[in-house]
């Protein structure tokens, strides 16, 4: 019983001893660009104080930067230049209607049909009046002269006779009202009468929606907003896998109070009328060229200040840190820039060094800069 006691008394201590070897026994230092002093020391570190030959392995691949379009991307949703509800301008009774909801119609072409009631008996006695009217001035203006007709009488008869022409104008134009037409080439989206219904000044008649061109509006954020110009060209991919291209028609001057993002508007074609308000699309905005690497996000890796960066094998065997910055994406990567033009990048063992380190890059794991697989064309 006693040896047993003594023997883990004995285990107890060793174990100790180890563990506080391993933690207070490596040299203090800065790690990956001036990180804290007292950090535990890397596997390369330790291997150089032991004195030991064999240095960390690693494997790399060789990549060559390339110039790719960097893009404001955005989630947003089609929609239609022009929706028009258009709107009865005089009273009366609905006598006829000459569209159903989803035809299409031409500028021009007839939509309603309002009773003409006692309009035509108005325009009848105005025009009535006009002759009166244009008689009376003949008159006035014969006797005038000869003489026998004052100034002011004849001004009069003139005035007279305007009027009675500006009575039938207006008749004129309330007849043509009757009829309510188009403005614009568009599809009927909702038809708000019926045959025999009484409309009033600005009551709805039908919804047309302009189908050419579209639209597909998104909220940009404040902190790229000032990338885009007007006219720039982009692209936007809609839910259904349709890819559309336009250009920029409007930049909003003042943003949104709730979300502070600013609205944006890519024309795009609909020739075919295939679009329809309220579809999900995904927008790009490319706005300008850098170099940049294509690369797999596994190997994007945290310095102990917490900055995201690539591990690359250097001059020397050394392993150097660079921050980068993800500039786009792609289906097999992400487009980063940062790195130097030729870059060594660590693909395996990254999280196992750190920035000064000697290591060995392990045989065949060294790859050709070229163009890499599975990158979008840039």
């Amino acid at each position: 019983m006693r040896t047993s006691i003594l023997l883990a008394i004995a285990i107890a201590v060793v174990a100790a001893g180890w563990v506080l070897s391993g933690e207070f026994g490596g040299r203090i230092g800065l790690a990956d660009n001036g990180a804290a002093p007292g950090q535990a020391l890397s596997v390369a570190e330790r291997n150089a104080e032991r004195g030991e030959a064999a240095l960390t392995a690693v494997r790399t691949k060789a990549s060559t930067a390339r110039l790719h379009w960097r893009e404001v991307t955005a989630r947003g949703h089609t929609e239609a230049k022009r929706v028009v509800m258009v709107k009865s301008e005089i009273k009366g009774r609905i006598v006829k209607v000459s569209v159903q909801k989803g035809s299409r119609v031409r500028r021009g072409d007839e939509l309603a049909r309002i009773d003409v009631a006692d309009r035509n008996a108005y325009m009848a006695e105005a025009k009535a009046l006009v002759r009166q009217r244009e008689v009376e001035f003949q008159a006035a203006k014969k006797l005038r002269k000869k003489g026998y007709k004052a100034e002011t009488q004849y001004s009069g008869a003139v005035a007279r006779l305007d009027a009675a022409r500006a009575m039938v104008k207006q008749m004129d134009v309330a007849l043509s009202r009757t009829v309510i037409r188009a403005p614009f080439d568009a599809i009927v989206d909702s038809r708000e009468v019926e045959l025999g219904a009484y409309v009033k000044d600005g009551s709805g008649i039908a919804m047309l929606v302009d189908e050419d061109p579209f639209l597909v509006v998104a909220q940009i954020s404040e902190n790229e907003v000032g990338r885009l110009k007007r006219k720039g060209k982009g692209t936007a991919t809609l839910v259904t896998g349709q890819t559309l291209e336009g250009r920029i028609h409007y930049i909003a001057a003042i943003a949104d109070g709730a979300t502070r993002t600013y609205r944006v508007e890519l024309l795009v074609d609909n020739q075919d009328r295939k679009l329809r308000h309220g579809t999900t699309a995904e927008l790009r905005f490319p706005t300008e060229q850098m170099p940049a690497h294509f690369i797999t996000p596994a190997v994007l890796t945290l310095n102990n200040s917490g900055t995201v960066g690539v591990r690359c094998v250097g001059a020397g065997g050394k392993v150097a840190f660079y921050a980068v910055n993800i500039i786009g994406s792609g289906k097999d990567g992400v487009w980063v820039a940062g790195l130097p033009e030729q870059a060594e990048i660590i693909v395996v063992g990254q999280e196992f060094v750190r920035h000064g380190d000697r290591v060995r890059v392990a045989g065949g794991a060294k790859k050709k800069a070229g163009k890499t697989p599975g990158a979008p064309a840039s």
